[in-house]
């Protein structure tokens, strides 16, 4: 299941998305127009700037800005920064040590392919690909 955490991730840097261009948004706007706590915001925004995913400037006419275009950044990596590995079985997380029974599992194809069928299915959709569906259509998240 995708956090709260994932899902207002993606949110936030949407409404950078919109709002942003070349200016910096300060948090309380986003906080506003998204219907999140500021407090909670501030919680995420650290990780979002150590991922390389926004930057910051202080004082007046200060706030953050995406650092890249719209198109540039996927579901999968926003949900991976703010959810860490997405695997559904412990055996398929990046660190996980070999499962002694991998070889006669047959559990572990439907797992690795409901883990891909995920991963192919958030890289495909880009904060772009949001911003160009209308909201009523939009996919959900």
């Amino acid at each position: 299941m995708i956090s709260t955490k994932g899902r207002y991730s993606i949110r936030i840097l949407l409404d950078l998305a919109e709002h942003s261009g070349s200016d910096y948004v300060p948090m309380r706007e986003v906080a506003d127009r998204q219907g999140i706590s500021l407090k909670y915001i501030e919680r995420l925004m650290p990780a979002l700037k150590a991922a390389g995913f926004i930057d910051s400037a202080h004082g007046i006419g200060g706030g953050y800005r995406l650092t890249r275009e719209p198109d540039q950044y996927t579901l999968w990596e926003i949900l991976r920064m703010a959810e860490g590995s997405l695997a559904p079985v412990a055996c398929l997380q990046e660190s996980a040590a070999p499962c002694s029974r991998a070889p006669e599992c047959r559990t572990l194809p439907v797992w690795k392919n409901y883990y891909e069928l995920t991963k192919n299915y958030f890289s495909g959709i880009t904060l772009a690909d949001l911003m160009d569906t209308p909201a009523a259509d939009n996919y959900v998240i």
